[in-house]
């Protein structure tokens, strides 16, 4: 796994973890902001690297991986890792299952484990998964429409179709069927970091599911609703705003 740092002169670490169908470099609008104060931390999931021939394998596995990199470089104090998405999902897990002391753990519009019988949870993977692949065909007018909740331009969506392109259908299988089915320790441990649960007012619905699971698994789980966006979108179209809200956690 290929992973990018970016301030290492600063004390203050922060994690990023990008969603599914982008690459690392979905934070650009962030770094410039972030990097003055903070040491970034930003993987290239595998799956979704440009510069390597890799496929993406599963949530467990990759959040493994990245705690182990933090180990062998001596890193065991995060500041917060924050994921969107199939990232947050991610993120979830190196704080619950890494050890590592992890201020904050923010998940933005993160997707948790379905609590459904196992024939159900395959059917919402395969659904997904169709979906995806009528968008990868597609191309461009189909993404219009499924983006159409935020300002993205032609070119912000010529992006996600080229790495829609690039994804192989495994990516984009097990991208699914992972995040709907990874699985959570029964013991937390006490270190456990504060965790924050962002979702945009455009995605309440679609969140239902992972907000309910927050409030009865993490009661800690601070919750707050970031109003005229879609899902994924607060990086993208308000990295000001981010940055303002990683910074006053």
């Amino acid at each position: 796994m290929n992973i990018h740092e970016f301030g290492k002169e600063n004390e203050n670490i922060i994690l990023l973890i990008h969603p599914s169908l982008v690459k690392w470099d979905y934070f650009e609008y962030i770094i410039p902001i972030l990097e003055k104060n903070y040491h970034l931390i930003v993987p290239a999931l595998p799956g979704y690297d440009f510069e390597e021939d890799s496929d993406f394998t599963s949530v467990e596995e990759i959040a493994s991986e990245i705690g182990q990199w933090l180990k062998n470089n001596g890193y065991t104090h995060l500041y917060a890792v924050y994921g969107c998405s199939m990232g947050g999902s991610i993120a979830l897990m190196v704080a619950i299952t890494q050890d590592i002391r992890i201020e904050h753990c923010v998940m933005d519009g993160g997707i948790t484990p379905y609590q459904l019988p196992w024939v159900l949870t395959r059917v919402i993977a395969f659904r997904d998964y169709a979906m995806v692949m009528m968008a990868r065909l597609g191309g461009i007018k189909i993404l219009e429409k499924a983006f159409s909740t935020d300002d993205y331009s032609k070119e912000d969506l010529q992006y996600v179709a080229d790495v829609l392109r690039h994804s192989s259908r495994k990516t984009i299988w097990r991208t699914f069927d992972s995040c709907n089915n990874y699985k959570v320790p029964d013991t937390i441990p006490a270190h456990l970091s504060k965790i924050h649960y962002w979702y945009a007012a455009g995605e309440e619905k679609e969140r239902d599911w992972d907000i309910k699971y927050m409030k009865k698994n993490f009661s800690q789980t601070e919750f707050k609703v970031i109003p005229n966006l879609g899902h994924g979108g607060l990086v993208l179209v308000k990295p000001k705003l981010f940055a303002e809200m990683m910074e006053n956690l």
